[in-house]
Protein backbone atom coordinates (compact mmCIF):
# COMPACT_ATOMS: atom_id res chain seq x y z
CA UNK A 1 0.00 0.00 0.00
CA UNK A 2 1.50 3.33 -1.02
CA UNK A 3 0.05 6.80 -1.33
CA UNK A 4 1.60 8.75 -4.23
CA UNK A 5 4.22 11.39 -3.66
CA UNK A 6 2.57 14.79 -3.33
CA UNK A 7 -0.67 13.32 -1.98
CA UNK A 8 -2.78 15.93 -0.20
CA UNK A 9 -3.50 15.28 3.48
CA UNK A 10 -5.66 17.65 5.48
CA UNK A 11 -9.10 18.24 6.88
CA UNK A 12 -12.45 19.78 5.98
CA UNK A 13 -14.84 22.37 7.41
CA UNK A 14 -17.75 24.56 6.29
CA UNK A 15 -18.31 28.23 6.99
CA UNK A 16 -21.85 27.85 8.34
CA UNK A 17 -20.73 25.24 10.90
CA UNK A 18 -17.32 26.65 11.79
CA UNK A 19 -16.76 30.26 10.84
CA UNK A 20 -19.01 32.25 13.18
CA UNK A 21 -18.92 36.04 13.00
CA UNK A 22 -22.44 35.82 11.58
CA UNK A 23 -23.22 39.54 11.95
CA UNK A 24 -19.69 40.95 11.64
CA UNK A 25 -17.67 42.30 8.74
CA UNK A 26 -20.71 43.20 6.67
CA UNK A 27 -21.97 39.62 6.41
CA UNK A 28 -25.66 39.09 5.70
CA UNK A 29 -27.72 36.30 7.30
CA UNK A 30 -28.19 32.74 6.05
CA UNK A 31 -30.94 30.30 7.05
CA UNK A 32 -28.64 28.43 9.42
CA UNK A 33 -28.49 31.63 11.51
CA UNK A 34 -32.17 31.06 12.29
CA UNK A 35 -31.93 27.30 12.82
CA UNK A 36 -31.86 26.00 16.40
CA UNK A 37 -29.94 23.10 17.84
CA UNK A 38 -31.40 19.60 18.04
CA UNK A 39 -30.34 16.01 18.67
CA UNK A 40 -30.54 12.57 17.12
CA UNK A 41 -34.13 12.34 18.47
CA UNK A 42 -35.23 15.98 18.32
CA UNK A 43 -35.17 17.83 14.97
CA UNK A 44 -33.54 21.18 14.44
CA UNK A 45 -36.12 23.96 14.20
CA UNK A 46 -36.37 27.08 12.06
CA UNK A 47 -37.98 30.20 13.51
CA UNK A 48 -40.19 32.50 11.42
CA UNK A 49 -42.84 35.21 11.62
CA UNK A 50 -46.38 35.05 10.25
CA UNK A 51 -48.40 37.91 8.75
CA UNK A 52 -49.74 38.89 12.17
CA UNK A 53 -46.24 39.24 13.60
CA UNK A 54 -46.37 36.03 15.66
CA UNK A 55 -43.11 34.08 15.78
CA UNK A 56 -43.20 30.29 15.28
CA UNK A 57 -40.75 27.43 15.14
CA UNK A 58 -41.17 24.36 12.97
CA UNK A 59 -38.91 21.40 12.15
CA UNK A 60 -36.16 22.17 9.66
CA UNK A 61 -36.69 20.18 6.48
CA UNK A 62 -33.24 19.16 5.24
CA UNK A 63 -32.20 20.62 1.88
CA UNK A 64 -35.52 22.49 1.52
CA UNK A 65 -34.99 26.14 2.42
CA UNK A 66 -38.55 27.29 1.78
CA UNK A 67 -40.51 29.62 4.05
CA UNK A 68 -43.36 27.82 5.83
CA UNK A 69 -46.85 28.57 4.55
CA UNK A 70 -48.01 31.97 5.76
CA UNK A 71 -44.53 33.08 6.81
CA UNK A 72 -43.32 36.62 6.20
CA UNK A 73 -39.67 36.15 7.10
CA UNK A 74 -37.26 34.06 9.13
CA UNK A 75 -36.49 35.73 12.44
CA UNK A 76 -35.21 35.16 15.98
CA UNK A 77 -37.30 33.64 18.77
CA UNK A 78 -36.47 34.57 22.35
CA UNK A 79 -34.99 31.72 24.36
CA UNK A 80 -33.72 29.78 21.35
CA UNK A 81 -30.06 28.93 20.82
CA UNK A 82 -28.72 29.32 17.29
CA UNK A 83 -25.42 27.39 17.39
CA UNK A 84 -24.26 28.21 13.85
CA UNK A 85 -24.04 31.91 14.60
CA UNK A 86 -20.88 31.66 16.65
CA UNK A 87 -20.09 28.07 15.68
CA UNK A 88 -16.49 27.48 16.77
CA UNK A 89 -15.39 30.94 15.67
CA UNK A 90 -12.81 30.49 12.92
CA UNK A 91 -13.54 34.14 12.14
CA UNK A 92 -11.53 35.22 15.18
CA UNK A 93 -9.27 32.15 15.55
CA UNK A 94 -8.12 31.45 12.01
CA UNK A 95 -4.42 32.11 12.64
CA UNK A 96 -4.42 29.86 15.71
CA UNK A 97 -6.29 27.11 13.87
CA UNK A 98 -4.07 27.25 10.79
CA UNK A 99 -1.03 26.97 13.07
CA UNK A 100 -2.53 23.79 14.54
CA UNK A 101 -3.22 22.43 11.06
CA UNK A 102 0.39 23.15 10.13
CA UNK A 103 1.56 21.34 13.27
CA UNK A 104 -0.44 18.28 12.24
CA UNK A 105 1.24 18.39 8.85
CA UNK A 106 -1.66 19.45 6.63
CA UNK A 107 -0.78 20.38 3.09
CA UNK A 108 -4.45 20.95 2.19
CA UNK A 109 -7.34 22.53 4.07
CA UNK A 110 -10.89 22.37 2.78
CA UNK A 111 -13.06 25.33 3.76
CA UNK A 112 -15.99 27.21 2.29
CA UNK A 113 -16.74 30.82 1.56
CA UNK A 114 -19.95 32.20 3.03
CA UNK A 115 -21.87 33.67 0.08
CA UNK A 116 -23.54 36.28 2.29
CA UNK A 117 -20.15 37.50 3.49
CA UNK A 118 -19.35 38.41 -0.13
CA UNK A 119 -22.85 39.47 -1.26
CA UNK A 120 -24.92 40.01 1.93
CA UNK A 121 -28.29 39.53 0.23
CA UNK A 122 -27.08 37.99 -3.02
CA UNK A 123 -28.57 40.86 -5.02
CA UNK A 124 -25.89 43.54 -4.58
CA UNK A 125 -24.12 44.87 -7.68
CA UNK A 126 -20.79 45.11 -5.84
CA UNK A 127 -19.25 42.68 -3.31
CA UNK A 128 -18.64 43.42 0.36
CA UNK A 129 -15.00 44.48 0.61
CA UNK A 130 -14.66 43.42 4.26
CA UNK A 131 -15.68 39.91 3.29
CA UNK A 132 -13.22 39.79 0.41
CA UNK A 133 -10.46 41.04 2.72
CA UNK A 134 -11.23 38.40 5.36
CA UNK A 135 -10.86 35.45 2.99
CA UNK A 136 -7.78 36.98 1.40
CA UNK A 137 -6.20 37.11 4.86
CA UNK A 138 -7.13 33.45 5.45
CA UNK A 139 -5.73 32.26 2.11
CA UNK A 140 -2.52 34.23 2.61
CA UNK A 141 -2.13 32.69 6.08
CA UNK A 142 -2.60 29.22 4.61
CA UNK A 143 0.01 29.91 1.93
CA UNK A 144 2.49 31.13 4.56
CA UNK A 145 2.05 27.76 6.23
CA UNK A 146 2.42 25.77 2.98
CA UNK A 147 -1.19 24.62 3.08
CA UNK A 148 -3.14 24.47 -0.17
CA UNK A 149 -6.72 25.78 0.17
CA UNK A 150 -9.52 23.65 -1.26
CA UNK A 151 -12.44 26.05 -1.42
CA UNK A 152 -16.14 25.20 -1.62
CA UNK A 153 -18.10 28.08 -3.10
CA UNK A 154 -21.54 27.01 -1.85
CA UNK A 155 -21.87 24.87 1.28
CA UNK A 156 -25.56 25.02 2.27
CA UNK A 157 -25.60 28.78 2.87
CA UNK A 158 -27.56 30.66 0.23
CA UNK A 159 -28.13 34.26 1.43
CA UNK A 160 -31.35 34.48 3.44
CA UNK A 161 -32.79 37.24 1.26
CA UNK A 162 -32.63 34.90 -1.75
CA UNK A 163 -34.25 32.09 0.23
CA UNK A 164 -37.11 34.33 1.30
CA UNK A 165 -37.68 35.56 -2.27
CA UNK A 166 -37.19 32.36 -4.23
CA UNK A 167 -37.53 29.45 -1.80
CA UNK A 168 -33.84 28.70 -2.42
CA UNK A 169 -32.99 27.60 -5.96
CA UNK A 170 -36.58 27.31 -7.14
CA UNK A 171 -36.14 30.18 -9.60
CA UNK A 172 -33.88 30.43 -12.62
CA UNK A 173 -32.59 33.84 -11.46
CA UNK A 174 -30.51 32.01 -8.84
CA UNK A 175 -28.20 30.77 -11.62
CA UNK A 176 -26.96 34.21 -12.64
CA UNK A 177 -26.66 35.36 -9.03
CA UNK A 178 -24.45 32.38 -8.25
CA UNK A 179 -22.31 32.85 -11.36
CA UNK A 180 -21.78 36.50 -10.40
CA UNK A 181 -20.67 35.42 -6.92
CA UNK A 182 -18.44 32.60 -8.21
CA UNK A 183 -16.84 34.87 -10.81
CA UNK A 184 -16.09 37.41 -8.08
CA UNK A 185 -14.22 34.95 -5.88
CA UNK A 186 -12.47 33.29 -8.83
CA UNK A 187 -11.18 36.69 -9.90
CA UNK A 188 -10.30 37.92 -6.41
CA UNK A 189 -8.32 34.81 -5.43
CA UNK A 190 -7.04 33.59 -8.80
CA UNK A 191 -3.43 33.68 -7.56
CA UNK A 192 -4.14 32.23 -4.09
CA UNK A 193 -6.52 29.31 -4.72
CA UNK A 194 -6.08 26.57 -7.33
CA UNK A 195 -8.58 23.92 -6.15
CA UNK A 196 -12.28 24.78 -6.10
CA UNK A 197 -15.56 22.93 -5.54
CA UNK A 198 -18.82 24.49 -6.74
CA UNK A 199 -21.63 23.00 -4.58
CA UNK A 200 -21.30 20.82 -1.50
CA UNK A 201 -23.16 17.48 -1.64
CA UNK A 202 -25.25 18.77 -4.53
CA UNK A 203 -27.04 15.42 -4.87
CA UNK A 204 -28.52 15.48 -1.36
CA UNK A 205 -31.49 17.46 -2.54
CA UNK A 206 -32.93 14.37 -4.26
CA UNK A 207 -31.05 11.54 -2.51
CA UNK A 208 -33.04 12.29 0.66
CA UNK A 209 -36.23 11.51 -1.27
CA UNK A 210 -35.01 8.01 -2.04
CA UNK A 211 -33.42 7.49 1.36
CA UNK A 212 -36.25 8.60 3.63
CA UNK A 213 -39.41 8.34 1.53
CA UNK A 214 -42.47 9.51 3.48
CA UNK A 215 -43.03 13.25 3.14
CA UNK A 216 -40.12 13.44 0.70
CA UNK A 217 -41.48 10.78 -1.67
CA UNK A 218 -44.24 12.71 -3.44
CA UNK A 219 -44.47 13.91 -7.01
CA UNK A 220 -44.65 17.52 -5.80
CA UNK A 221 -41.49 17.06 -3.73
CA UNK A 222 -39.59 15.45 -6.59
CA UNK A 223 -40.65 18.21 -8.97
CA UNK A 224 -39.38 20.87 -6.60
CA UNK A 225 -36.13 19.08 -5.79
CA UNK A 226 -35.27 18.12 -9.37
CA UNK A 227 -35.86 21.74 -10.37
CA UNK A 228 -33.63 22.94 -7.53
CA UNK A 229 -30.90 20.51 -8.58
CA UNK A 230 -31.15 21.34 -12.27
CA UNK A 231 -30.63 25.03 -11.64
CA UNK A 232 -27.63 24.26 -9.42
CA UNK A 233 -26.13 21.94 -12.04
CA UNK A 234 -26.45 24.66 -14.69
CA UNK A 235 -25.03 27.26 -12.29
CA UNK A 236 -22.09 24.97 -11.50
CA UNK A 237 -21.34 24.41 -15.19
CA UNK A 238 -21.50 28.12 -16.02
CA UNK A 239 -19.27 28.94 -13.06
CA UNK A 240 -16.72 26.29 -14.11
CA UNK A 241 -16.53 27.75 -17.61
CA UNK A 242 -16.04 31.24 -16.16
CA UNK A 243 -13.39 29.96 -13.73
CA UNK A 244 -11.36 28.32 -16.49
CA UNK A 245 -11.45 31.58 -18.47
CA UNK A 246 -10.16 33.51 -15.44
CA UNK A 247 -7.37 31.03 -14.71
CA UNK A 248 -6.85 28.01 -16.98
CA UNK A 249 -4.82 26.35 -14.23
CA UNK A 250 -7.79 26.11 -11.87
CA UNK A 251 -8.82 22.58 -10.89
CA UNK A 252 -12.58 22.82 -10.37
CA UNK A 253 -14.56 19.86 -9.10
CA UNK A 254 -17.99 18.76 -8.04
CA UNK A 255 -18.75 17.49 -4.56
CA UNK A 256 -21.34 14.79 -3.90
CA UNK A 257 -22.31 12.73 -0.91
CA UNK A 258 -21.78 9.04 -1.57
CA UNK A 259 -24.93 7.22 -0.48
CA UNK A 260 -23.44 3.87 -1.46
CA UNK A 261 -26.17 1.23 -1.51
CA UNK A 262 -25.85 -2.55 -1.22
CA UNK A 263 -28.61 -5.02 -2.15
CA UNK A 264 -29.58 -6.60 1.16
CA UNK A 265 -30.03 -10.03 -0.43
CA UNK A 266 -29.06 -11.71 -3.68
CA UNK A 267 -32.71 -11.56 -4.79
CA UNK A 268 -32.55 -9.95 -8.26
CA UNK A 269 -35.29 -7.55 -7.14
CA UNK A 270 -32.97 -6.26 -4.42
CA UNK A 271 -30.11 -5.95 -6.91
CA UNK A 272 -32.22 -3.85 -9.28
CA UNK A 273 -33.51 -1.74 -6.40
CA UNK A 274 -29.96 -1.01 -5.23
CA UNK A 275 -28.90 -0.16 -8.79
CA UNK A 276 -31.78 2.28 -9.21
CA UNK A 277 -31.07 3.94 -5.87
CA UNK A 278 -27.41 4.44 -6.82
CA UNK A 279 -28.49 5.95 -10.12
CA UNK A 280 -30.86 8.37 -8.45
CA UNK A 281 -28.75 9.25 -5.40
CA UNK A 282 -25.24 9.34 -6.89
CA UNK A 283 -24.88 8.95 -10.65
CA UNK A 284 -27.77 11.29 -11.60
CA UNK A 285 -25.86 14.42 -10.55
CA UNK A 286 -22.38 12.94 -11.01
CA UNK A 287 -22.97 12.06 -14.66
CA UNK A 288 -24.13 15.59 -15.47
CA UNK A 289 -21.03 17.05 -13.82
CA UNK A 290 -18.58 14.72 -15.58
CA UNK A 291 -20.26 13.93 -18.91
CA UNK A 292 -22.16 17.19 -19.43
CA UNK A 293 -25.61 15.70 -19.91
CA UNK A 294 -28.32 13.73 -18.09
CA UNK A 295 -27.88 9.97 -18.46
CA UNK A 296 -30.69 7.91 -20.00
CA UNK A 297 -31.91 6.61 -16.61
CA UNK A 298 -32.88 10.18 -15.67
CA UNK A 299 -35.93 9.79 -17.91
CA UNK A 300 -37.04 6.84 -15.80
CA UNK A 301 -36.73 8.88 -12.60
CA UNK A 302 -38.66 11.80 -14.08
CA UNK A 303 -41.39 9.51 -15.43
CA UNK A 304 -41.78 7.66 -12.12
CA UNK A 305 -42.44 10.95 -10.31
CA UNK A 306 -44.15 12.98 -13.04
CA UNK A 307 -41.30 15.49 -13.17
CA UNK A 308 -41.13 18.03 -15.99
CA UNK A 309 -37.94 20.08 -16.04
CA UNK A 310 -37.32 23.47 -17.58
CA UNK A 311 -34.26 22.38 -19.60
CA UNK A 312 -33.43 24.93 -22.28
CA UNK A 313 -31.08 24.58 -25.22
CA UNK A 314 -28.84 27.11 -23.46
CA UNK A 315 -28.82 24.84 -20.39
CA UNK A 316 -27.74 21.86 -22.48
CA UNK A 317 -24.89 23.84 -24.02
CA UNK A 318 -23.78 25.14 -20.61
CA UNK A 319 -23.71 21.65 -19.10
CA UNK A 320 -21.51 20.45 -21.98
CA UNK A 321 -19.11 23.40 -21.67
CA UNK A 322 -18.73 23.27 -17.89
CA UNK A 323 -17.67 19.74 -16.98
CA UNK A 324 -15.48 19.15 -13.94
CA UNK A 325 -11.73 18.54 -13.72
CA UNK A 326 -12.00 16.25 -10.70
CA UNK A 327 -14.66 14.33 -8.80
CA UNK A 328 -14.86 14.71 -5.03
CA UNK A 329 -17.22 13.17 -2.52
CA UNK A 330 -18.00 12.66 1.13
CA UNK A 331 -18.04 9.18 2.60
CA UNK A 332 -19.46 8.28 5.98
CA UNK A 333 -21.45 5.08 5.63
CA UNK A 334 -23.21 2.62 3.36
CA UNK A 335 -26.87 1.63 3.31
CA UNK A 336 -28.63 -1.63 2.55
CA UNK A 337 -31.87 -1.75 0.59
CA UNK A 338 -34.38 -4.53 0.10
CA UNK A 339 -37.78 -5.32 -1.33
CA UNK A 340 -38.43 -7.74 1.54
CA UNK A 341 -40.46 -6.73 4.58
CA UNK A 342 -39.64 -7.45 8.19
CA UNK A 343 -35.92 -6.70 8.08
CA UNK A 344 -34.35 -4.69 10.90
CA UNK A 345 -34.16 -1.00 10.02
CA UNK A 346 -31.67 1.75 10.76
CA UNK A 347 -32.92 5.09 12.06
CA UNK A 348 -30.97 8.16 13.04
CA UNK A 349 -29.37 11.38 11.93
CA UNK A 350 -29.38 11.19 8.10
CA UNK A 351 -29.29 7.38 8.38
CA UNK A 352 -31.95 5.13 6.92
CA UNK A 353 -32.39 1.74 5.33
CA UNK A 354 -32.02 -1.89 6.29
CA UNK A 355 -29.51 -2.79 8.99
CA UNK A 356 -26.41 -4.57 7.67
CA UNK A 357 -25.63 -7.49 10.04
CA UNK A 358 -21.95 -7.41 9.07
CA UNK A 359 -21.36 -3.82 10.23
CA UNK A 360 -21.21 -1.87 13.46
CA UNK A 361 -23.18 1.35 13.94
CA UNK A 362 -22.39 4.67 15.62
CA UNK A 363 -24.44 6.37 18.33
CA UNK A 364 -26.15 8.33 15.55
CA UNK A 365 -27.14 5.24 13.57
CA UNK A 366 -24.41 5.44 10.92
CA UNK A 367 -22.76 2.24 9.70
CA UNK A 368 -18.98 1.95 10.00
CA UNK A 369 -17.80 0.40 6.75
CA UNK A 370 -14.16 0.97 5.72
CA UNK A 371 -14.44 -1.56 2.88
CA UNK A 372 -17.35 0.48 1.58
CA UNK A 373 -14.97 3.37 1.00
CA UNK A 374 -12.70 1.19 -1.12
CA UNK A 375 -15.73 -0.07 -3.03
CA UNK A 376 -17.01 3.48 -3.59
CA UNK A 377 -13.62 4.70 -4.80
CA UNK A 378 -13.22 1.82 -7.23
CA UNK A 379 -16.69 1.99 -8.80
CA UNK A 380 -16.53 5.80 -9.02
CA UNK A 381 -13.13 5.87 -10.68
CA UNK A 382 -14.14 3.07 -13.04
CA UNK A 383 -17.11 5.18 -14.12
CA UNK A 384 -15.46 8.60 -14.43
CA UNK A 385 -11.67 8.14 -14.93
CA UNK A 386 -10.75 11.60 -13.57
CA UNK A 387 -8.85 12.40 -10.35
CA UNK A 388 -10.77 11.73 -7.15
CA UNK A 389 -10.69 13.36 -3.72
CA UNK A 390 -12.30 12.10 -0.51
CA UNK A 391 -13.18 15.49 0.96
CA UNK A 392 -15.27 14.35 3.93
CA UNK A 393 -14.99 11.23 6.07
CA UNK A 394 -15.23 10.81 9.80
CA UNK A 395 -17.16 9.66 12.83
CA UNK A 396 -19.19 11.80 15.19
CA UNK A 397 -18.68 10.66 18.76
CA UNK A 398 -19.07 11.64 22.40
CA UNK A 399 -15.65 12.87 23.50
CA UNK A 400 -14.87 13.00 27.22
CA UNK A 401 -12.72 15.93 28.28
CA UNK A 402 -10.31 14.86 31.02
CA UNK A 403 -9.39 17.05 33.99
CA UNK A 404 -6.01 17.82 32.44
CA UNK A 405 -7.67 18.94 29.18
CA UNK A 406 -6.79 15.80 27.21
CA UNK A 407 -9.21 13.74 25.13
CA UNK A 408 -8.55 10.04 24.64
CA UNK A 409 -10.32 8.99 21.43
CA UNK A 410 -9.08 5.54 20.36
CA UNK A 411 -12.42 4.96 18.57
CA UNK A 412 -11.60 7.83 16.20
CA UNK A 413 -8.07 6.58 15.58
CA UNK A 414 -9.40 3.09 14.87
CA UNK A 415 -11.99 4.48 12.45
CA UNK A 416 -9.48 6.52 10.47
CA UNK A 417 -6.82 3.81 10.43
CA UNK A 418 -9.22 1.36 8.80
CA UNK A 419 -10.50 3.87 6.24
CA UNK A 420 -7.03 5.11 5.28
CA UNK A 421 -5.91 1.51 4.82
CA UNK A 422 -8.74 0.81 2.35
CA UNK A 423 -7.99 4.04 0.49
CA UNK A 424 -4.45 2.78 0.00
CA UNK A 425 -5.80 -0.50 -1.31
CA UNK A 426 -7.99 1.36 -3.80
CA UNK A 427 -4.91 3.29 -4.99
CA UNK A 428 -3.05 0.00 -5.41
CA UNK A 429 -5.97 -1.19 -7.50
CA UNK A 430 -5.54 1.68 -9.92
CA UNK A 431 -7.66 4.51 -8.48
CA UNK A 432 -6.27 8.02 -9.07
CA UNK A 433 -6.93 9.39 -5.58
CA UNK A 434 -5.13 12.68 -4.96
CA UNK A 435 -6.43 14.03 -1.63
CA UNK A 436 -8.00 13.14 1.69
CA UNK A 437 -9.57 15.82 3.90
CA UNK A 438 -11.53 14.17 6.73
CA UNK A 439 -14.55 16.01 8.04
CA UNK A 440 -14.52 18.31 11.01
CA UNK A 441 -10.77 18.18 11.56
CA UNK A 442 -11.56 20.64 14.35
CA UNK A 443 -14.79 20.44 16.34
CA UNK A 444 -17.70 22.31 14.80
CA UNK A 445 -21.50 22.38 14.84
CA UNK A 446 -23.19 19.24 13.49
CA UNK A 447 -25.17 20.06 10.33
CA UNK A 448 -27.85 17.46 10.98
CA UNK A 449 -28.44 17.90 14.70
CA UNK A 450 -26.90 21.27 15.57
CA UNK A 451 -25.00 19.65 18.42
CA UNK A 452 -21.51 20.24 19.71
CA UNK A 453 -21.39 16.94 21.57
CA UNK A 454 -21.35 15.10 18.23
CA UNK A 455 -17.65 15.76 17.76
CA UNK A 456 -15.53 14.87 14.76
CA UNK A 457 -12.30 16.79 15.23
CA UNK A 458 -8.69 16.04 15.98
CA UNK A 459 -8.83 19.35 17.86
CA UNK A 460 -11.22 19.83 20.78
CA UNK A 461 -12.99 23.19 20.94
CA UNK A 462 -14.30 24.22 24.34
CA UNK A 463 -17.85 24.99 23.21
CA UNK A 464 -20.91 23.09 24.44
CA UNK A 465 -24.54 22.49 23.53
CA UNK A 466 -25.87 25.10 25.97
CA UNK A 467 -23.79 27.78 24.27
CA UNK A 468 -21.16 27.97 26.99
CA UNK A 469 -17.42 27.57 26.54
CA UNK A 470 -14.41 29.81 26.06
CA UNK A 471 -13.66 28.50 22.52
CA UNK A 472 -10.13 27.50 23.52
CA UNK A 473 -8.50 24.72 21.51
CA UNK A 474 -6.73 21.57 22.71
CA UNK A 475 -5.23 18.54 20.99
CA UNK A 476 -6.92 15.13 21.19
CA UNK A 477 -4.92 11.90 21.06
CA UNK A 478 -6.02 11.57 17.43
CA UNK A 479 -4.21 14.85 16.66
CA UNK A 480 -0.85 13.25 17.36
CA UNK A 481 -1.81 10.04 15.58
CA UNK A 482 -2.89 11.84 12.39
CA UNK A 483 0.30 13.90 12.50
CA UNK A 484 2.28 10.63 12.40
CA UNK A 485 0.16 9.29 9.54
CA UNK A 486 0.76 12.40 7.45
CA UNK A 487 4.48 12.43 8.18
CA UNK A 488 4.70 8.84 6.90
CA UNK A 489 2.47 9.60 3.86
CA UNK A 490 -0.06 7.06 5.08
CA UNK A 491 2.39 4.22 5.76
CA UNK A 492 2.37 4.31 9.56
CA UNK A 493 -1.16 3.58 10.81
CA UNK A 494 -0.07 2.06 14.11
CA UNK A 495 -2.10 3.06 17.14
Amino acid sequence: MSFPKGFYWGGATAANQYEGGWNEGGRGPALTDFTTGGSVKEPRMVTWMDKEGVIHKTPNKPMDDTLPEGAVKYCEMEGCLYPNREATDFYHHYKEDIALFKEMGFNMFRMSISWSRIYPTGFEAEPNQEGLDFYRAVFEELKRNDIEPLVTIHHFDTPLAMVEKYGDWLHRDCIDLFVKYATTVFTEYKDLVKYWLTFNEINNVISLCSMFGGMFNTDEEYQKRCTHLHYQLVASAKAIKAGHEINPNFMIGCMLSSPTVYPHTCDPEDVIKAQHEMQECFWYAGDVHVFGYYSPFAKRIWAEHNVTLDITEEDKAALKEGTVDMFTFSYYMTNNTTTHKGEAQVGGNFAAGTRNPYLEYSDWGWSVDPRGLQYTLEITYDRYRIPLMVVENGIGAFDELEADGSVHDPYRIDYFAKHIKTMGQAIDNGVDLIAYTPWGCIDLVSAGTGEMRKRYGFIFVHKFDDGTGDLSRSRKDSFYWYKKVIASNGEDLSK
